[in-house]
């Protein structure tokens, strides 16, 4: 199948030919037919499937051959779950209406609230945003969702895993039901908290699978490293990245200062690197975002704020430098190379504290992992045995006695010997745990 063939607006046909895009995805062919239709639609397909394409070209082609409900109100509004792959949405909606008459905006949290309030007035047909910013545009009135026409959540359930649900519900209420056409992507089709806001957000929503997150990236190499320490899993950053002329690289890790501190290691050893966090300015992250992307540096070493919505091409390489706590975290790094047809390859270095990691990753992937050794550096370490329950029969043994001796002795209250105070007249309360979202991304 071309593209030519999905009875597209010829405009973005053009658009596509300019940048060699002839034949649709999986995704995009299973998705863009019931999308141009008019359909509510879930769907869920692997990273670097072309996702993103699936939902903009309908939603483009919508707003080329179909009059407005409203002069003033945006008619398309795309969420994503964080500011760097709401930008990445926003660049590909931007060459795609490059030669059209239309208008994108930009909303996201952490940045100029005003500079924003002043783009909305220009009446955008598109919002590109994150939630928890776009709910305070609501709230603030300087937002009207009452003409939308489609609604878009990508990667929804991070937003949930972010803790925008409620953010999504002031958007939802904002927004006609009724009228409005509205498309969720997400990872996964079938946990609750996604059930639940399928059911409030889309109307009799068609179903798109394509492939499952555990399915086996063709295009990725991927293999597993065991390590001793931290100075091995140095040892073995260094080796790996320097045994091939790889032409980007990004190393994942599990702290902020372990990013930083990679990059300062890997600079003294004359190998171009930058570090990303969390703990820098939004601005900080836009520069060094733009030169990893044109090319200007060969490693980006980043905590997993970059391991969803980075598109870069020339990623060759993913190092693993610790594992994620969540599996399905790891199919998003190793997702970041072996991007639209490209080979690349991923490293996981595996050591004591990384074996729960591990063993979560493999259940998830369903694979056999064997792993990888590299000459001169073989790790001791071969991994932690399962802990043994306890025998029941000697735990029972145990129990009785202690149930003879409370029987033949007077009881007494217990004592707590660091406060010297009785124990055990009321239950220790937990705080409440707050529900407040993660504010980095909104």
């Amino acid at each position: 199948m071309q593209f030519n063939e999905l009875s597209l607006h010829h405009n973005i046909l053009k658009a596509l030919a300019i940048k060699d895009l002839e034949e649709p995805t999986e995704i995009q062919r299973k998705a863009i037919p019931y999308a141009l239709v008019g359909r509510d639609l879930i769907a869920s397909s692997k990273t670097g499937s072309g996702k993103t394409l699936a939902f903009l070209l309908p939603a483009v082609h919508r707003v080329l051959t179909q009059s407005p409900l409203s002069r003033r109100d945006p008619r398309v509004l795309i969420l994503a779950p964080t500011r760097e792959l709401a930008k990445q949405v926003f660049l590909q909606l931007k060459w795609l209406i490059a030669k059209q008459p239309l208008r994108a905006a930009l909303v996201l949290g952490g940045e100029n609230f005003n500079d924003q309030v002043k783009a909305l007035k220009h009446n955008p047909q598109f919002i590109v945003g994150t939630a928890g910013r776009v709910a305070d545009h609501i709230i603030g009135k300087s937002l009207y969702l009452n003409g939308l026409e489609m609604l878009i959540l990508d990667e929804a359930d991070r937003m949930l895993d972010l803790g925008f649900e409620a953010q999504l519900k002031i958007i939802n209420k904002a927004a006609d039901h009724r009228k409005r056409q509205s498309m969720m992507f997400s990872a996964t089709l079938d946990s609750a908290e996604i059930h639940d806001l399928t059911q409030i957000l889309l109307k009799s929503p068609q179903r798109v699978t394509v492939g499952a997150a555990s399915e086996e990236h063709k295009d990725i190499v991927q293999s597993f490293v065991l390590a001793d320490h931290v100075t091995h899993k140095e040892a073995l950053l260094s080796h790996v990245i320097q045994q091939k002329d790889y032409r980007q690289v990004i190393v994942f890790t599990a702290t902020r200062s372990d990013a930083e501190r990679l990059a300062l290691l890997l600079k003294e050893q004359d190998i171009d690197a930058i570090g990303l966090s969390g703990e820098l300015t939004q601005g900080q992250r836009n520069n060094i975002m733009n030169e990893f992307g044109r090319g200007k540096h060969q490693v980006l070493v980043t905590t997993d704020i970059a391991s969803r919505g980075l598109d870069l091409l020339s990623v060759a390489l993913v190092v693993n430098f610790d594992l994620p706590k969540l599996a399905d975290e790891y199919v998003h790094r190793v997702g970041r190379t072996g991007r639209a047809g490209n080979k690349g390859e991923a490293i996981s270095f595996v050591g004591p504290k990384d074996w729960q990691s591990y063993l979560r990753i493999k259940a998830f992937l369903q694979q056999d992992i064997a792993f990888s050794q590299i000459e001169g550096l073989v790790a001791k370490f071969t991994g932690l045995k399962p802990i043994k329950p306890k025998n029941k029969t000697r735990v029972a043994k145990k129990t009785s006695k202690k149930v003879r001796d409370s029987q033949s002795a007077p009881s007494a209250p217990r004592v707590n010997t660091m406060q010297g105070k009785e124990v055990g007249d009321a239950p220790m309360m937990r705080k409440p745990r707050s529900s407040k979202p993660i504010t980095d991304d909104d």
